[in-house]
């Protein structure tokens, strides 16, 4: 072997162990990141709100369960698990995703980078020697894991209480019928919307100085969307997420009749835009400075 082929072959290995070196660093700078980030967002005051914004379901379906079970004569869905689904697929179209998940991510997400720059407390993590990227995807992360863990949570809390009104129906529902697969399929649906609406509102929370206005333009957007045409329908979350909904809900007269996309194409394509709104993420904090004056 010639001088010049074991210089070559020494370069590459040098490169190889370099490249093996950053990511190690990054990885354990991201992990560092994301415990730090996940004790403030579980315990800081901010968590407060999003605490309340979860509960709001799981007390509103707990009160329905009580209502049922003392009155006379109780509604059908207490024994009808068939009508009982449809009821639920109500609250959680309507409340639980649109609402409480949309918003409780606007707020975890857009207070990753903004919630810093208001408590003049950025500088720290830009002034440490740690790429920008790296302190996007943790930040991200640790939004990510405190949303998922919330909002499964009033999922979950909300389906329970669903499955109480209708005890002791409920439990053959559950356990032999497709109750089981129904509560699955609501708590992937949440987590995949944590996950599409956090890069939106982390991408929001680095280009605005004011996040709530484009944050109500993305929410009237979303609403809107069962009256848009088809091809419309499919720029924006809800749509896939509804594609995925176990029972599907009618969106009324005037709604725009449009195909579901399948979950094979649903996931992939969500957590794809993910990592583009990641990757936009990571350009902009790159060129982000710190102005403290206003904020």
């Amino acid at each position: 072997m010639s001088a010049t082929t074991t210089a070559k072959a020494a370069a590459a290995d040098e490169m190889t162990a370099a490249t093996k070196s950053h990511w190690s660093l990054w990885w354990r700078q991201t992990l560092a990141i994301l415990k730090l980030e996940l004790r403030k967002n579980f315990f800081g005051f901010r968590s407060i709100l999003i605490y309340l914004l979860a509960l709001a379901p799981v007390v509103l379906v707990a009160m329905l369960a009580l209502v049922t079970r003392v009155v006379p004569n109780p509604p059908s869905f207490r024994t009808d698990f068939g009508q009982a689904s449809i009821v639920f697929a109500g609250i959680y179209g309507g409340l639980i995703l649109r609402t409480i998940v949309f918003f409780g991510c606007a707020w975890i997400f857009m207070n990753l980078i903004r919630g810093e720059v208001v408590d003049r407390s950025l500088h720290y993590y830009f002034l440490a020697p740690v790429r920008r990227e790296v302190l996007v995807v943790a930040k991200y992360l640790s939004g990510l894991l405190v949303s998922v863990v919330i909002f499964s949570f009033t999922t979950v809390g909300s389906l329970f209480f669903m499955y109480v009104a209708g005890y002791p129906a409920s439990t053959h529902y559950l356990m032999e019928g497709p109750g089981l697969n129904h509560a699955l399929w609501y708590i992937a649906i949440t987590v995949l919307a944590c996950i599409g609406y956090g890069a939106f509102f982390l991408l929001i929370g680095l280009f605005f100085r004011n996040p709530i206005i484009p944050a109500l333009a993305l929410y009237g957007w979303e609403w809107i969307n069962f009256l848009l045409p088809p091809l419309l329908k499919k720029v924006s979350v809800i749509h896939y997420l509804s594609s995925l909904a176990p029972v599907p809900m009618s969106e009324g007269p005037f709604a725009i009749v449009a195909e579901p996309t399948p979950a094979w194409l649903s996931i992939p394509g969500l957590i794809l835009v993910t990592a583009l709104l990641l990757f936009i993420s990571g350009l902009q904090i790159r060129r982000m400075e710190i102005k403290y004056i206003g904020e």
